[in-house]
């Protein structure tokens, strides 16, 4: 495996990939569970949004860095976090690895390859969020089998 930060050539495989694994979420989960009203408003282009993330995600001069790792010659995966340098700390924005790469080390690999990159720019303090939802339930626990501790909070949305 290789991990290598992310090039513009692989914005097209990434935006495919994050449909892929975040798509069930959206259209599985969160859709049926809030009303259309709420589902159109917060995350009614969800492809869209996740297009101007990954255009917005490896601009590190601002803080942002994503790297992708590699496994025989395909992204398996990829990571993006952010550096406030000022207050030490740093926040993993978006973790994402294929359904078939899952359970190999990918998501480890690139948690760790963040948190050493942040570590090396002198952050004290590494925080990153998930959802509550069953969808997210695995990432819960690796999460917190890195080490995360959770705190649990509550979202409420609602069409007016």
């Amino acid at each position: 495996m290789d991990i290598r930060a992310l090039r513009p050539e692989d914005l097209p495989v990434l935006h495919d990939l994050v449909c892929r694994v975040f798509g069930p979420f959206f259209e599985e989960s969160f859709r049926p569970t809030v009303s259309e009203t709420v589902f159109g408003n917060r995350h009614g282009d969800w492809r869209g949004d996740y297009a101007k993330l990954l255009a917005e995600a490896h601009k590190p001069q601002e803080g942002r860095v994503a790297a992708v790792a590699v496994v025989e010659g395909r992204i398996a995966g990829f990571v993006g976090y952010l550096l406030q340098k000022d207050e030490r700390h740093g926040e993993i924005d978006i973790i994402a690895v294929l359904p078939e790469a899952r359970r190999h080390g990918v998501g480890k690999a690139l948690l760790d390859h963040a948190l050493t990159a942040l570590k090396a720019e002198g952050v004290d303090v590494v925080s990153l969020g998930t959802g509550g939802d069953d969808f997210h339930a695995p990432a819960r626990a690796f999460y917190e089998s890195a080490g995360f501790t959770p705190f649990p909070t509550v979202s409420y949305t609602m069409p007016i």
